[in-house]
C-alpha cells in the first residue's frame, strides 16, 4: 500500500518523534511504501529514514522552493510547480492516508482530503494519528462539526481517530484489505 503521510519537517520532542518512528518502521516491515513531501529534515525525515531502514519505498513529492531539503536517497523524487499540485499529486500517489503532527501546512493537507471525502471524490482511507492528545482540540471540532449539522456525512466515514501507531496502520490495512 501507498501510504501518505502528512506531518512537520520541524525538528520536534521524543513525544512526537518516537510514535512516528514506530509508525515509519511498521509501514517499512509491512512492506508498504511512503509518500511524503520529500523533505529530508525534522519529522519528515524521521518517518523516511524508519520506512527505508526497515525495508519500505520511499516516494517523495518537494516542491521547487523546497527542493534544496529534498531526499537524495528516495526512490522516487518529483519537484512540483507550487503547493497546490504537490498536494494534487501526493494524494494521487497514495492509497491512503496518515496526518500526523504538524502545522498550518499539515493542517492544510488534513482539511483537502476530507473536503474530497465528504464530497464523494475520493475514498481513501484517512487517519488522524492523535500523538500525545496534538488534535484533541480538533477532534472537539469536528464533532462539533457533525453534531451542528456542518457535515453531510458522518465524521466516522471521514477520518479515523487513531491514538497509537499499530491502531493507525491496523486501521488502514484492514480497510485496505490487506492481512
Amino acid at each position: 500500500m501507498n501510504i501518505c503521510v502528512f506531518l512537520s519537517a520541524a525538528d520536534l520532542d521524543d513525544r512526537y518523534t518516537r510514535p512516528a518512528r514506530e509508525f515509519a518502521e511498521l509501514m517499512g516491515k509491512g512492506g508498504h511504501a511512503l509518500v511524503w513531501g520529500g523533505s529530508d529534515v525534522g519529522l519528515m525525515k524521521v518517518v523516511a529514514d524508519g520506512v527505508q531502514e526497515t525495508g519500505g519505498r520511499l516516494v517523495g513529492v518537494s516542491v521547487g522552493f523546497l527542493s534544496a531539503t529534498a531526499r537524495a536517497g528516495a526512490d522516487e523524487m518529483v519537484v512540483a510547480r507550487d503547493l497546490a499540485e504537490r498536494k494534487r499529486l501526493l494524494l494521487e500517489k497514495a492509497d491512503a492516508v496518515v496526518v500526523m503532527v504538524g502545522g498550518t501546512g499539515t493542517l492544510d493537507e488534513a482539511t483537502e482530503i476530507l473536503e474530497l471525502k465528504k464530497h464523494g471524490h475520493t475514498d481513501k482511507p484517512v487517519v488522524l494519528l492523535n500523538t500525545a492528545g496534538f488534535y484533541d482540540g480538533l477532534k472537539e471540532q469536528f464533532r462539533r462539526m457533525e453534531d451542528e449539522g456542518f457535515l453531510p456525512r458522518p465524521l466516522t466515514e471521514l477520518v479515523f481517530f487513531a491514538e497509537e501507531p499499530v491502531g493507525a496502520l491496523a486501521y488502514l490495512e484492514e480497510s485496505h484489505g490487506v492481512r
